[in-house]
């Protein structure tokens, strides 16, 4: 019987991490749409809109299939529910990228301001890394991976705030940047909000590995809830 429970487990774990690979893609194309004004890429994505929550309501049925039919042991049931709390996290980061599809469909506009459009590509280009690295730290079942990929959030906020002083100065200095730079504000603090979440898979990871389930807040700082 547990075999069994093991087998369905990997396949579980297999389609989590591809789901995860989706949710990357996902925020790749959102953001290079937005940088490059490429509104008929963003409505390709918009158009998808049901394909990451539905993996993620199947990734969820199939879990708790697993958990009522299969009595897991103690170790077991915190993998299952560490599946069931991250699912929800990287369905949070699939709607942010849809967000910033949308922005981008939304957004009216010109000029652009090139040195918060050079920041979002930095802040993308670490918050995907980081998410690859928290699934690979998830199947490695390796902690202080998790850890690390936690404190690299603190890079994701410094660009944030610089960000958000680019776009106030942006406006200032052209008052015709107002109606794009609104949409800046939005897609940064998507893109924010995207790196919070990626530290409570993080945090999922952790509880996974060890049992412990504490907040990530940065490197050198953990606190028990």
């Amino acid at each position: 019987m547990h075999e069994i429970f093991l087998d369905e487990l990997k396949k579980l774990n297999t389609q989590f991490m591809e789901m995860g690979v989706l949710v990357n893609d996902e925020i790749d194309h959102a953001t290079r749409a937005f940088v490059a004004h490429d509104k008929k890429r963003a409505q390709s994505i918009v158009d998808d809109e049901e394909k990451i929550p539905h993996e993620s309501l199947d990734i969820q049925k199939k879990a708790l299939k697993l958990m009522a039919l299969q009595q897991p042991v103690a170790t077991d049931f915190r993998v299952v529910i560490s599946i069931l709390k991250a699912t929800t996290d990287l369905e949070r980061i699939g709607e942010n990228a849809m967000s910033i599809a949308l922005e981008t469909i939304r957004v009216k506009g010109n000029p652009r301001i090139p040195d918060v459009e050079e920041i979002i590509s930095n802040m993308t280009h670490n918050v995907r890394h980081m998410l690859i690295q928290v699934l690979t730290a998830y199947v490695q079942d390796d902690e202080k991976m998790a850890k690390d990929v936690a404190s690299r959030d603190a890079d994701i906020d410094e660009d944030y705030v610089k960000a958000r002083k680019l776009i106030v100065d942006g406006i200032e200095n052209d008052p015709s940047a107002a109606v794009a730079s609104s949409s800046y504000f939005v897609v940064t603090r998507l893109l924010e909000r995207i790196g919070d979440h990626i530290v409570n898979l993080a945090m999922w990871v952790v509880y996974k590995t060890t049992g412990e389930l504490n907040e990530l807040t940065n490197a050198t700082e953990e606190k028990t809830i």
